[in-house]
């Protein structure tokens, strides 16, 4: 667990091939992206110079995957950062965008625990709980490895919330991206 804390150090060579430091060996931008979404931390440093690489190859990543119809960001999202390059909006955007994500693990985290909290009259039916296992597992999927999966964070919680609170939450949250997303068209 200790070496999950700290990030993956990944090296680039000046022949630009990237290695991992870790199991020692060459890896490619798609290992990188898949440590990611496996819930790893990874920094990429140029071996010569030092400089953190790390944005720069988060970047190609995404962009690689944008490119071969794998798209996450709506064309309009995508203007609005090219503009928050040249307006003052310079200094909200990274903010901005942080909080979103967060608002969406947490969202995320939420819906798993809710799955495994509310009482369902099925949950005495036989094979019930290898059901709830393959929904959390289809709902992890769908959400695209934005976090990784809290299963023991989920665990250790109180279990005793009322479905009411869960609503509650679960709809201040909805408000909240929404202001937000406001905000940003706003930009």
């Amino acid at each position: 667990m200790a070496e999950d804390a700290k990030p993956l150090l990944i090296k680039r060579y000046a022949s630009r091939r990237l290695y991992n430091t870790e199991t020692s060996d060459y890896v490619t931008l798609e290992d990188i992206a898949a440590f990611i979404r496996d819930g790893r931390e990874v920094q990429i440093v140029d071996l010569k110079s030092g400089d953190d690489l790390t944005r720069q190859y988060l970047l190609q990543i995404i962009a690689e995957h944008e490119s071969r119809g794998e798209s996450v960001l709506p064309i309009d999202v995508l203007t609005d950062l090219v503009r928050s390059y040249t307006t003052s909006a310079q200094s909200v955007v990274p903010q901005f965008l942080a909080a979103s994500f967060e608002m969406l693990r947490e969202g995320q985290s939420k819906m798993l625990e809710n799955l495994s909290t509310f009482p369902n009259p099925m949950s005495s039916m036989p094979g019930f709980e290898a059901l709830q296992r393959q929904q959390q597992a289809f709902l992890r999927s769908m959400m695209g490895g934005l976090a990784p999966a809290r299963e023991s964070e989920a665990e250790e919680k109180p279990k005793g919330k009322a479905k009411g609170k869960d609503e509650e939450d679960l709809e201040a949250i909805k408000k909240q991206l929404a202001e937000l997303q406001s905000k940003l068209s706003r930009l």
